[in-house]
């Protein structure tokens, strides 16, 4: 039967409407479908974001991605790797965040993949760390590159996703998800690889921002230039030590605290920047003294068997923790001693230095760490008292010293206002001729009417708080005003010299030379009788300031002595560029030397250096005639020493130099020492 024209166009027009409406409700659905797969992939996103930046720790973060990103693909495994730095090498290493791993069928696959001998660097992580982006392997089975496919294959593995978390610029981890099914290169697929590239994105973001937390806190509590613990938290970990001990008598430790020697010279003198250079080789050198015997460097399950830590400006501590004795604190004291005994190499010149360390163990009987701190610090200022470079144990005595270097502190402020401190000259002797030829100003502290306080008992303490400056500033005019009196009283051709000590901290003082020039204009004094001492310790510091400052004061007319030579660590090299007109050995040398022949020869180099730079020689120490007579026949200069006299009050030698100068020729020696007795 044949249809009606009009029937057959109605049914053309129903087809084409009913085409329409299943074009219409499939692009619904797909609609639909796509508005389900971005609310789902936000979903999964924002989830991941949240409990990142919930999460304590980034690989909490990771864990749960791991988890959300099988849940929202539905795929049964998921791994991530940490990304390591070691020297200039990456390498990928398996942190044992795992989704899905507890399933039987993937145990060997799991086991092959946590191997630290599997190279992941070689196989799709790799790949990924080395794009720094999302990649994929669409079928396992035909990927000749997958180091893992037949483990894989056997655990019915049949696709692999990967992709980098990026934080920073740098790759931190890379995630990796398996599928058993094999993919398609479809707009699925990339869209799964867009969300991956996004998630890496959030986390590499809270990555960054824990990273900067980190350092905050690190920074909180490390110092900034040499990176070791600072203060707080070494009286963290001493406080921890203490409540260890507490529980457990055999848990003991000791504290050593450390301070270097004559460094504020070096500041002064090289500039912070040196000393900041100066500081940074220290800290490295106290590491290293600390890795021998059974001393770890590394935290374990345990922890580290030691902290080091710096104070602050020269100062550094080290907490030793579960040492068997008492033995092993004092072993790594000295080996930092001989550490500190190589010259240091700060703007292209050797510099010397050396370290005072105070001991103090835990049994002590300490209840804070601050308790504990304080007496390794009072431990330290005892190693000083000695001489420097050396160490002390801790015992309660020192307590009480602490107690009256505080109170020799206050009262030096006293003596300072109440003008308690006088000189005393010793004379220095010309050896051939038996004559007077000067004194050396020394400074006494008058307490009381019969109490007269030497030196070594207040001079480390002034040298400490800054009171040297004004001290020294003292006895150098006070030293100058009784010269030009004498050089009044007493006239000779040859005037005699006046030595007086200037301190390493007075020779730093910006205006050293307008103080010594203002001092000889006020005093009237004659400069070119002036002789000014310095120690080996100013010629270490800054070579061309200390070259500039004599040659400045040179121009004045001031002569200048090196004291004390021959004990500290002064380069030879550079003697030569000083304009020294006196080299005095020390006493140490002197009064040995006739038997140590060791001493003896040092002697014997001295005088050929002095001779052939064209500087005179003082021998301090002089005590006996055989010493006086060996020195004359080695050609010494001059001596000075308690065989002559020892330091006389000005008076006194105000009387010796009354007696007519060619008697003194005769009877020199004999007057010196009866006035003496």
């Amino acid at each position: 039967m044949t249809m009606k024209p009009d029937a057959a166009a109605h049914a053309a027009e129903l087809e084409k409407l009913t085409q329409s409406l299943l074009r219409e409700r499939d692009a619904r659905l797909q609609a639909e479908a796509a508005a389900e797969h971005r609310l789902r992939r936000l979903q999964a996103l924002e989830a991941v974001t949240a409990a990142a930046n919930q999460a304590d720790t980034m690989d909490e973060a990771l864990q749960f991605a791991v988890d959300e990103i099988c849940r929202y693909t539905g795929w049964p495994l998921g791994h991530c790797f940490h990304v390591q730095k070691t020297g200039k090498h990456t390498v990928l290493t398996s942190s044992g965040i795992w989704h899905g791993a507890s399933r039987p069928e993937f145990a060997a696959f799991h086991c092959y993949s946590s191997d630290p001998q599997f190279q992941a660097e070689r196989d799709l992580p790799g790949r990924a760390l080395k794009e720094a982006a999302p990649v994929w392997i669409v079928n396992i089975g035909a990927d000749r590159d997958a180091v893992r496919a037949d483990v894989a294959r056997a655990a019915g593995i049949r696709a692999a996703i990967a992709f980098p978390v990026v934080s920073g610029g740098g790759i931190v981890a890379v995630l990796e998800f398996f599928s058993v099914r094999i993919l398609s290169l479809d707009d699925h697929l990339l869209r799964l690889m867009d969300l991956m590239r996004e998630i890496g994105t959030r986390l590499g973001r809270v990555a960054e921002r824990q990273q900067a937390q980190q350092r905050l806190i690190h920074e909180a509590s490390h110092d900034a230039l040499t990176g070791l613990p600072n203060r707080s938290l070494f009286l963290q970990q001493l406080d921890l030590a203490l409540k260890r001990q507490w529980d457990d008598d055999n848990a003991r430790f000791a504290v050593l605290f450390i301070d270097i020697d004559r460094f504020k010279i070096v500041n002064d003198s090289l500039g912070h920047l040196a000393g900041d250079r100066m500081i940074v080789q220290v800290a490295a050198r106290l590491k290293n003294a600390l890795r021998p015997d059974r001393v770890a460097s590394h935290e374990d399950s345990v922890g580290p068997s030691y902290t080091l830590a710096r104070m602050g400006g020269d100062e550094f501590t080290i907490l030793l923790r579960d040492i068997p004795d008492a033995d092993e604190a004092v072993r790594i004291a000295e080996r930092i001693q001989s550490a500190m005994a190589l010259p240091f190499l700060i703007r292209d010149q050797e510099i010397y230095a050396s370290a005072s360390t105070g001991i103090v163990f835990g049994d002590v009987g300490h209840t804070l760490a601050d308790e504990v701190l304080r007496d390794a610090d009072l431990a330290m200022y005892r190693a000083k008292a000695t001489g420097k470079s050396h160490y002390e144990v801790f015992d309660r005595s020192m307590r009480k010293g602490a107690v009256s270097r505080l109170a020799i502190e206050t009262a030096l402020r006293h003596a300072l206002k109440n003008n308690e401190f006088v000189l005393h000259y010793q004379p220095i002797i010309e050896l051939q001729a038996g004559t007077i030829v000067g004194v050396e100003a020394l400074v006494r502290w008058r307490r009381g009417p019969d109490e007269l306080v030497y030196p070594g008992d207040f001079i480390g303490v002034a040298e400490d708080t800054g009171l040297i400056l004004y001290i020294g500033m003292w006895v150098l005019r006070e030293a100058c005003r009784q010269m030009h009196l004498w050089h009044r009283q007493f006239p000779r051709a040859k005037p005699l010299t006046i030595s007086v000590n200037i301190s390493p901290r007075q020779f730093v003082q910006p205006n050293l030379v307008d103080q010594i020039k203002q001092i000889i204009a006020d005093t009237g004094i004659d400069p070119n009788t002036l002789r000014l001492e310095i120690t080996e310790s100013v010629t270490m510091g800054d070579v061309e300031r200390t070259i500039r400052i004599l040659s400045q004061l040179r121009a004045l007319g001031v002569r200048f002595s090196v004291d004390d030579f021959g004990t500290g660590y002064s380069s030879l090299s550079y003697l030569h560029r000083f304009p020294l007109d006196v080299l005095k050995i020390d006493r140490s040398f002197v009064m040995r030397m006739n038997e140590d022949r060791e001493r003896l020869q040092i002697v014997q180099t001295i005088m050929t250096l002095a001779r052939n730079l064209g500087i005179e020689v003082v021998a301090e120490g002089t005590e006996t005639e055989m010493q006086v007579e060996h020195l004359r026949s080695l050609g010494c200069d001059f001596g000075q020493g308690f065989f002559f006299s020892r330091a006389l009050a000005p008076e006194t030698v105000t009387d010796l130099l009354y007696v007519p100068h060619h008697v003194l020729e005769t009877a020199y020696v004999n007057s010196l020492q009866s006035l003496a007795q």
